[in-house]
């Protein structure tokens, strides 16, 4: 994420109803998972961006994890996300983001 779209962000949700806003993120690999769920969570931890310092508290999720596959149409699912599904480090981002997760608990 780029400084620029951490700028966008932060002025959707300063316009209010954060309460109804979610990200999906369709990210590649399990380093960039947890660092977007952190920005987007805590504010950016690199304190590089506009959101330094900046918690949103936006809940999270990535395109391949199961609860958002079975919310998706099977053949549109198929059709836009599959091929990425045998590339990506499906396990690693879903562990990235429990991590993410799991660290707001804590």
């Amino acid at each position: 994420m780029d400084l620029e779209e951490q700028g966008n962000i932060a002025r959707l949700v300063a316009s209010g109803q954060r309460d109804r806003m979610v990200a999906m993120l369709g990210t590649p690999n399990p380093a960039s998972t947890r660092m977007l769920a952190m920005t987007l969570r805590d504010g950016d931890p690199s304190y590089a961006g506009p959101l330094a310092g900046i918690p949103l508290g936006l809940p999270v999720y990535h395109i391949l994890e199961d609860q958002v596959r079975e919310s998706i149409d099977p053949e549109v699912y198929e059709n836009e996300v599959g091929p990425m599904e045998y590339v990506l480090d499906g396990p690693g981002i879903t562990n990235a983001l429990a991590y993410v997760r799991e660290a707001k608990a804590a």
